[in-house]
C-alpha cells in the first residue's frame, strides 16, 4: 500500500508542482536582480557618500578632484575596477539609464527600486554639470589611465595623479560633449515632473553641449589624449552628433533636432551603416531605433523618406541579433551574444535592450520585425533579451551568475580595487600603490567585499571563464555593463500588459516611501521544487529533484 501511494505520488509530482509552485519554474527572480544592478552605482561613487549610502564599506574619496584646475570635479563615477573618471562612458551610462527610466520607470516603482535608479542617474548628472562650467568646455576625464594601473588601491587612498582633462574650442571633442548632451536631455525626462528645476538646468546644457558638439568639430581623444588607451573613438563622432540629436528632439520637441535627423542621417552615416553592435563607443544602433520610434510615432513628416531608411537599418541590426538577418551576430554555443573577449557582457545588456525597447515599440505600433525572407512577431525579440539575461544569470554551460551576488554562483575574485582591498572602515591603515598588488590583487581568495549587482565582463567565445582576479578581460566589471540591463531587468519583472512605448513619456514621481526605517534586508532563499515539496510532503522519505539550480 505504501509502495503505491509512493509510485502515484512520484508520477503526480510534475502536475503537482505546476499547480503548486508556479514560482518554481518562472526562472529568475529579476526584480531582486534589479535591486542589486542599481545597487552597484553606489559602489562605483566617487566624492562625499551621502547619510543614505547602502553599499557601507565605501567612504569618500576623490575630494580634490579638479581642484589643481580651479574646478570643483568631486563626484561623479569611477568607471569599472580602476579609479579613473572617464566621461565618455560615464555620459553613456547615464543616457541608458535615463533610457531605461523612461521606458520602465513604472515598472521599476512597482518595484520600489524607482527612487533608487533615479538617484543613480543624479548621482551622475550632477557631477556632468560640474564638469561642463561653460558653453564651451567639458571636462571628460579625471585621473589618468597609465599612473592608476600601475597602483591598486583602494580608492579612499589614492595617490595617483587626478589630472582634470577638458575640451574647448580649441581641443574639440564632438563625441564626448555630444554623448554628455544625450545624456543631460536623457536624464532631463526623467525628472521633468518630480524635479522641474534640475530637469530644466539638465536641458539647457544639453542644447549648449550639442552646439559645441556641433560647432567645433573633432574627436575627443585627440584632445584628450590620455583616453586613448582605454576609451578610443574608433567610431569618431557622427554617431553622437545623431545621438545627441535624438536625445535632444525627444527631451524638447523642438522641430530643429528633428530636422537634423533628418538632413544629416545619409551623410553622417545614420541611414548607411548597418550595425551588429552597440555600445559607448559606437550608437548608430541606438540611434536608428530612436528615429524608427519617432517614424512610428508619425513625427517624420517631410523625413519620412529618411527616416524610413533609419528604420531598415534598425531592423538589420534586430534581425541580425536573432539569427534572421543578412549578417547575424556571432553567439557562444551556450547562446550568449559574443563581440569580443574583453567585456563581452558590455555588447550582451546593451544589444538586448535595444531589442527589448525595439519588441515594445512593434507591440504598440501592431507591427512586426521584417527580416530576409520572414516577418517575426514583436515577442520574439523580446524573448531573445530575456534568453540573454537568464544566460547572465546563470542559465548557462557553467551554471554561473556573472552579476555578482546573485544565486550562489557567481565571481568572487573580481578585478575591482575598492571590493578586492579590506574596507577602509573595517581597516583604515594606509594602503600604498604598489603594496596594494603584493598584499591584496595576488590572493588567491575572496574579494573581502562582495560588489553586489556587478555585471563582470563574462566569458569567451566558447562559454569559458575563469574566476581569478587577474583574469581582467572576464572579471572586470564597468557601469555600462549594467545601465542598460536596469531597463531589461524592470520589463522582465513587470506586470505583463499594458506596453505603449509610442506614447508620450511620464516617468512617474519615485515613491516617496523612504521616510519608513528598513529592517536589516534578510537574505532570501528560495528552495528547490524538490526541497520544498518534499517539505510539503514529509511524510514520504523521498527526494524530490527538480529543475536544474538557477544560480
Amino acid at each position: 500500500m505504501y509502495m503505491e501511494k509512493l509510485m502515484r505520488l512520484i508520477e503526480m509530482t510534475p502536475l503537482l508542482l505546476l499547480l503548486f509552485l508556479p514560482s518554481a519554474f518562472a526562472g529568475h527572480d529579476y526584480n531582486q536582480a534589479l535591486s542589486k544592478s542599481i545597487l552597484f552605482f553606489e559602489a562605483q561613487r566617487s566624492g562625499y557618500l551621502p547619510h543614505n549610502q547602502r553599499v557601507t564599506w565605501r567612504a569618500n574619496s576623490g575630494l580634490n578632484d579638479g581642484k589643481a584646475s580651479g574646478v570643483d570635479l568631486v563626484g561623479g563615477y569611477y568607471d569599472a575596477g580602476d579609479n579613473v573618471k572617464f566621461g565618455l562612458p560615464m555620459a553613456f551610462t547615464i543616457t541608458m539609464m535615463s533610457w531605461s527610466i523612461i521606458e520602465y520607470g513604472k515598472q521599476m516603482g512597482a518595484n520600489g527600486e524607482l527612487g533608487h535608479a533615479m538617484e543613480a542617474v543624479k548621482w551622475g548628472t550632477d557631477y556632468l554639470i560640474k564638469a561642463h562650467p561653460e558653453p564651451y568646455v567639458l571636462y571628460g576625464e579625471v585621473g589618468d589611465g597609465n599612473s592608476d594601473h600601475y597602483c591598486w588601491q583602494r580608492p579612499e587612498d589614492m595617490t595617483t595623479n587626478r589630472h582634470a582633462y577638458k575640451i574647448d574650442p580649441s581641443n574639440p571633442g564632438s563625441d564626448l560633449a555630444g554623448e554628455t548632451a544625450a545624456a543631460m536631455a536623457a536624464a532631463s525626462i526623467v525628472f521633468r515632473r518630480s524635479n522641474p528645476a534640475y530637469s530644466t538646468e539638465l536641458l539647457r546644457h544639453a542644447h549648449q553641449l550639442f552646439e559645441f558638439a556641433d560647432k567645433y568639430r573633432g574627436k575627443y581623444d585627440s584632445s584628450i589624449t590620455v583616453a586613448q588607451k582605454y576609451y578610443r573613438s574608433i567610431s569618431g563622432y557622427n554617431d553622437e552628433l545623431l545621438w545627441a540629436a535624438a536625445w535632444l528632439y525627444q527631451a524638447s520637441n523642438n522641430e530643429y533636432y528633428l530636422n537634423y535627423l533628418g538632413k544629416n542621417g545619409d551623410s553622417m552615416g545614420g541611414t548607411g551603416w548597418a550595425m551588429t553592435e552597440f555600445g559607448w563607443d559606437v550608437k548608430y544602433a541606438g540611434v536608428q531605433t530612436l528615429v524608427a520610434k519617432f517614424l512610428m510615432q508619425g513625427k517624420a513628416g517631410l523625413h519620412a523618406p529618411v527616416f524610413e531608411r533609419y528604420h531598415q537599418k534598425a531592423e538589420y541590426f534586430m534581425c541580425s541579433l536573432i539569427g534572421k538577418g543578412g549578417r547575424n551576430i556571432q553567439k557562444t554555443p551556450g547562446g550568449l551574444i559574443f563581440r569580443q573577449r574583453w567585456n563581452n557582457m558590455q555588447f550582451v545588456t546593451s544589444a538586448s535592450f535595444l531589442a527589448t525597447v525595439y519588441s515594445d515599440y512593434l507591440a504598440s505600433s501592431r507591427g512586426s520585425l521584417k527580416c530576409a525572407a520572414v516577418n517575426v512577431a514583436p515577442s520574439e525579440l523580446l524573448s531573445f533579451a530575456k534568453s540573454q539575461v537568464d544566460y547572465i544569470l546563470g542559465d548557462n554551460p557553467r551554471a554561473t551568475s556573472y552579476m555578482v551576488g546573485y544565486g550562489n554562483n557567481f565571481p568572487r575574485q573580481v578585478h575591482h580595487r575598492a571590493s578586492s582591498i579590506v574596507s577602509f572602515k573595517v581597516d583604515p591603515k594606509f594602503v600604498a600603490c604598489r603594496q596594494g598588488y603584493a598584499t591584496w590583487y595576488s590572493r588567491k581568495a575572496s574579494d573581502p567585499n562582495v560588489l553586489t549587482g556587478a555585471i563582470v565582463g563574462g566569458p569567451d567565445a566558447y562559454d569559458n571563464f575563469a574566476d581569478e582576479r587577474d583574469n581582467y578581460e572576464q572579471t572586470e566589471p564597468a557601469t555600462y555593463n549594467n545601465a542598460p540591463l536596469l531597463g531589461i531587468l524592470a520589463r522582465l519583472g513587470g506586470a505583463h500588459g499594458g506596453y505603449n512605448q509610442l506614447l508620450p513619456v511620464v516617468v512617474p514621481a519615485p515613491n516617496p516611501v523612504v521616510a519608513k526605517p528598513k529592517p536589516a534586508p534578510k537574505p532570501k532563499f528560495t528552495p528547490t521544487p524538490g526541497i520544498f515539496f518534499a517539505s510539503l510532503l514529509n511524510d514520504f522519505p523521498i527526494n524530490i529533484v527538480g529543475p536544474t539550480l538557477r544560480n
